[in-house]
């Protein structure tokens, strides 16, 4: 019998296998610090290649998958495994909960949206009175979070309790090129990197980390690059893509990025100013491959990178995020290309990349 620790490091053909695999993923209930349902599955999936596996004490999923050339570098790829999503924080009673939003997430989309509760998945509803009833101000500005409750009918009070997290309960879906999801951030990260540790090049040192708690503050990736204490780290995520029309039917200037045209490539965000080695890196075996590629316009937001690139004497870090419309809502949109061209372009920047990257200077 062959040992699946020497099984090809080639990518294999994109389809029905990971699309199966992102579903689960999506579908699972992991909103920031109860991320137990993924971690589940990333151990189901990495466990039989993995040279070394962790679970550490915050919940981060730490695996290596060691390469046989010499001088190899140490590279860690991160993926957060948690969502936006809310905590029960009070029982009123009769099924009827006070709650918090745990991540960002707009309260003037949540009336009326259906929700899933604790590791029972119990259905439920964010309740809030209709708009006969509200006022000019209210729907204006829309209903505060202390007006809002989640509903879980008349037995929900013995069913869930304080502390239980809660996400939408829209499932996965595929219509053609377009997939939609509730966690695309970053269900998708997750599954690109669980695809990469499996058929990782053998020119390197792989560590893996899927992360904990990104959605408030990338908490779990700041512990997990002290551990690993990688040469460099890439982070795999999803961000928005602000690419619909202008209201008024202008050209749109404000976009970041686009989907459909591959994976974004960051240059800078709030937390973090990549890595200028490994943008050069990555666009060179992006053009060499044939992939496609934009560039994640600065600005706002952040990745793990923000607290990876921190730890110790400092890591070279980069981020590469696949673009999705809607994130943090109850259904967000991606494109599959973005998604097949993103694990493409990390496979084949790994596989390319150079013991020497680092001795360059950083300019």
């Amino acid at each position: 019998m062959s040992n699946p620790l020497d099984s090809t490091r080639l990518l294999p053909e994109f389809g029905r296998e990971q699309i199966e695999l992102l579903e689960s993923l999506c579908n699972a209930l992991g909103v920031s610090g109860d991320e137990g349902e993924v971690r589940k599955i990333v151990l189901d999936q990495i466990k039989s290649v993995a040279h070394s596996v962790k679970v550490d004490l915050l919940g981060n999923v730490l695996a290596i998958r060691e390469g046989t050339g010499e001088n190899r570098l140490r590279v860690m790829v991160s993926a957060h495994m948690d969502e936006v999503g809310f905590i029960l924080s009070e029982d009123e009673e009769n099924g009827l909960f006070r709650f918090e939003k745990v991540g960002g997430i707009d309260v003037r989309q949540l009336p009326g949206k259906a929700i899933l509760v604790g590791k029972d998945h119990i259905p439920g509803v964010i309740g809030a009175k209709p708009i006969h009833l509200t006022t000019r101000e209210e729907r204006k500005y829309g209903i505060p979070l202390d007006a809002l409750r989640i509903d879980l009918g008349p037995e929900g009070s013995s069913k869930a309790k304080i502390g239980d997290r809660g996400t939408f309960a829209s499932r996965f879906a595929q219509a053609g090129p377009s997939i939609f999801a509730k966690a695309l951030d970053n269900r998708q990260g997750v599954a690109t990197l669980i695809e990469l540790f499996k058929h990782a090049p053998d020119n390197i040192d792989l560590l893996a980390a899927f992360t904990v708690q990104e959605e408030i503050g990338a908490r779990g990736a700041r512990v997990a690059a002290y551990a690993l204490n990688p040469d460099l780290a890439i982070a795999v995520d999803s961000t928005p893509a602000n690419d619909l029309p202008a209201w008024d039917g202008a050209e749109n200037t404000a976009y970041n990025t686009h989907l459909g045209a591959g994976p974004a490539i960051y240059l800078a965000d709030s937390s973090t100013l990549s890595d200028p080695r490994l943008v050069r890196h990555v666009i060179a075996s992006a053009e060499a491959e044939g992939i496609p590629y934009q560039f994640r316009q600065p600005g706002g937001g952040g990745t793990d990178a923000g607290v990876i690139h921190k730890q110790r004497a400092g890591i070279p870090s980069l981020s590469i995020s696949m673009p999705c419309r809607y994130t943090h809502t109850n259904s967000s949109v991606a494109r599959l290309e973005d998604w097949k061209n993103t694990l493409a372009l990390l496979h084949a920047a790994l596989k390319r990349l150079p013991a020497s990257i680092l001795v360059e200077p950083r300019q």
